[in-house]
């Protein structure tokens, strides 16, 4: 079976990272996977992705709709037995490419992405979230064989604002690579915080996203801001690209006095290392899909403190391995942080039910296999049909 995976670039994103990782197992099945994308990337998983002799097809064109006549060119010549679309530009220019090939369409649904919060962003337009909505919904319902979601909470979130049937949509976890990641060790955390500049007697709270509204990071560093006039020995680390809101994150350092309490580490290809290093791990979200860092986080066995959020209910444990608190309250953040650092062994016990969760739920080995049943299933037209 051929499959062509259409993605907008081959970053330093989760679904970027769950593509890479799921490649191995789908070649072991007899996939012949095929990846076209059309953004470049300075970071991110494209070295991975030669490594493993993956064809890669840089999309040409101008425009909106050049990428699109590139792509349906592509299809006629390469015939694959399904399009597996990922983001929403790819999931676009795959639908309107693929309409008329009798080649089946499956859509990853990753995100909450028209949730009302989103409109609290000041780099959202409402009406260009509106158009985008409206396209995305349109070619959804019409031109799209079936949809994997990453969550209930996503695919409740796609039956709400685009109009899609339920059983349309089927639930697959992203995993991650245990082995990639390793396991946590007091020699790997002696290492990973010599090479991150952390002293032994830190505390050293983690935080990993690329810096934008979704992720909250400006709560966060109010939030630490009280946390620190108490705790001289904590630390704030704070892994990610640069984004839409970094200008507003330098500016609240400075302005808070954190200058020596926080670090932003940029880009990491290799993050496990610094969550090796942590005591703590800090998922402020104000919207999201799963939440892969966290997933990472309790590969290294960190105890967790994130927004209550329905996507990450579904993968976190309230009381068993993290506490939630209220998305976009600074307060409700820092009271969270204060009461794991004034409890160590709450924080070991949460530590070692997050690798647990981990283990019990989200190897890949654990989730690949359903990913590929999926595949199959849609390219043989038995998981559902497009609407009329």
């Amino acid at each position: 079976m051929k499959v062509l995976f259409l993605i907008n670039g081959l970053g330093a994103g989760g679904t970027e990272r769950s593509l890479v990782e799921l490649l191995p197992y789908a070649l072991e099945r007899g996939i012949e996977p095929l990846i076209a994308y059309r953004d470049r990337c300075d970071e991110g998983v494209e070295s991975i992705v030669r490594a493993l002799g993956v064809r890669l097809h840089r999309l040409p064109g101008r425009g909106r709709l050049g990428p699109v006549v590139a792509l349906r060119r592509m299809l006629r010549e390469e015939r694959p037995d399904l399009v597996h679309t990922m983001i929403f530009d790819s999931d676009i220019r795959g639908r309107l490419a693929a309409a008329g090939l009798a080649i089946p369409v499956l859509t990853s649904l990753v995100n909450t992405s028209y949730e009302p919060v989103r409109l609290l962003d000041p780099h959202i337009r409402r009406s260009r979230l509106a158009l985008a909505r409206m396209l995305d919904g349109w070619t959804a319902r019409h031109l799209t064989d079936h949809f994997h979601a990453v969550t209930e909470a996503v695919k409740h979130s796609a039956v709400r604002h685009l109009g899609l049937a339920p059983e349309r949509i089927t639930v697959v976890p992203r995993g991650r690579n245990a082995v990639r990641l390793g396991r946590p060790s007091p020699e790997r955390r002696l290492r990973a915080r010599r090479r991150f500049r952390l002293g032994e007697g830190e505390r050293v709270i983690v935080t990993v996203g690329r810096q934008e509204f979704q992720k909250g990071q400006g709560y966060l560093l109010r939030a630490f801001a009280e946390v620190a006039r108490e705790r001289p020995e904590a630390r704030l680390v704070l892994a990610g690209r640069r984004g839409n809101a970094s200008d507003e994150l330098d500016g609240l350092v400075a302005e808070l006095g954190l200058a020596e309490r926080v670090v932003f580490t940029g880009h990491l290809d290799d993050v496990e290392e610094l969550l090796a290093a942590a005591d703590l791990f800090v998922f402020p979200s104000l919207y999201e899909g799963m939440g892969g860092a966290a997933m990472e986080a309790m590969a290294l066995a960190l105890p967790i403190v994130a927004s209550d959020l329905e996507a990450l209910r579904e993968m976190l444990e309230p009381g068993g391995n993290c506490l939630l608190v209220r998305p976009a309250d600074a307060g409700a953040l820092a009271a969270a942080l204060r009461t794991m650092l004034a409890d160590p062994d709450r924080m070991a016990a949460f530590g070692r039910r997050s690798l647990e969760i981990f283990e019990q739920h989200f190897t890949l080995d654990r989730v690949a296999g359903r990913m590929i049943d999926l595949f199959a299933a849609v390219a043989g037209g038995t998981a559902g049909a497009p609407a009329p």
